[in-house]
């Protein structure tokens, strides 16, 4: 039964993606990019479809309506609301033409917004815990950091969308960690393989050079999902580990914006960390691969310490 789910999402990520990328070029469906980028290949990714996120939007639906049930809606609730935010954002970009949807505070708002809600509902459902051993399931005293830490991990994995194929790929790994983390019920090894393929099914056309970008839309959608996965099985510190790389890149821009602002002087050619490699001269390619693999290592490394 797990071999059909997965081969069904991976065939549904592949044809529905391959039907968006048309539609979204019929429209002129992309988004102008940064003024002040990397400007490396700038006229091929500005000419890239860049709301390849809407797919797994669907894809989440359809996954909660083929085994519903009031866990796996307050699952999937977490993604599918994150992704619309990031949706929005993605759409003023496209109808403004301009690189700038929200405003940082209203987007920051709505995310806050959003979690502490969710935050709140898997509280009182019982499965709320930081790490077993720790702090087990069921208390107020775990809500504080299951706020910050899910919000943060949405904002983290939007930050590390920044080359072809690298948010995508780290997060099919973040999955394989995951299995050393958190318990292997029904439910979980349900919507893992469900992520798994869907994820696999967008790579396909993400990777360098990408025929899509998952824009702000699937990045949130799949920060929403990593988050969800470790808060509702009462182990919201696995976020540590599972989240590895995207908590690397967060920091670095945290630093970045703290040295320029408080030093006058920058620590990185520029931020987040995969672009100051980038600006170094390593090739995008190279640097996606080497953040996969140090990806995979640091969180396998902590995975195993957590469990010791």
């Amino acid at each position: 039964m797990r071999f059909f789910t997965g081969l069904l999402f991976f065939a549904l990520s592949v044809a529905l993606q391959y039907v968006w990328i048309k539609y979204q070029r019929h429209i002129h469906l992309t988004n102008q990019q940064k003024w002040y980028g990397v400007n490396i290949d700038t006229e091929i990714k500005a000419a890239t479809p860049s709301m390849g996120g809407v797919v797994f939007l669907l894809l989440g639906v359809i996954a909660l309506f083929m085994n519903f049930s009031f866990d796996a809606l307050i699952f999937w609730s977490l993604p599918v609301l994150s992704g619309l935010v990031g949706f929005v954002d993605d759409w003023l970009k496209f109808r403004t033409h301009t690189s700038e949807g929200f405003s940082s505070m209203s987007k920051l708002k709505l995310q806050l917004a959003i979690c502490g809600v969710w935050v709140v509902v898997v509280l009182f459902r019982g499965r709320l815990g930081l790490w077993p051993g720790i702090y087990d399931a069921g208390g107020w005293i775990a809500v504080p950091f299951a706020f910050l830490m899910t919000a943060g991990t949405i904002n983290a994995v939007n930050i590390t969308d920044g080359l072809d194929g690298l948010a995508g790929g780290a997060f099919m790994i973040t999955l394989g960690v995951m299995l050393l983390l958190i318990p292997a019920d029904e439910l979980n090894a349900r919507i893992m393989i469900e992520l798994f393929f869907m994820t696999a099914g967008f790579l396909f056309y993400n990777l360098r050079p990408a025929k899509t970008f998952m824009g702000d839309t699937g990045s949130h959608f799949l920060g929403g999902a990593l988050a969800a996965m470790c808060v509702m099985n009462g182990r919201t510190f696995a976020i540590i580990p599972a989240g590895f790389i995207f908590i690397i890149e967060m920091l670095s821009s945290a630093i970045q914006i703290f040295t320029i602002r408080k030093l006058n002087k920058k620590i990185f050619l520029m931020a987040p960390l995969h672009h100051h490699f980038q600006k170094k001269g390593l090739d995008e390619t190279a640097v996606t691969l080497r953040f996969w693999l140090v990806h995979a290592v640091g969180a396998v490394v902590i995975a195993l310490l957590m469990m010791s």
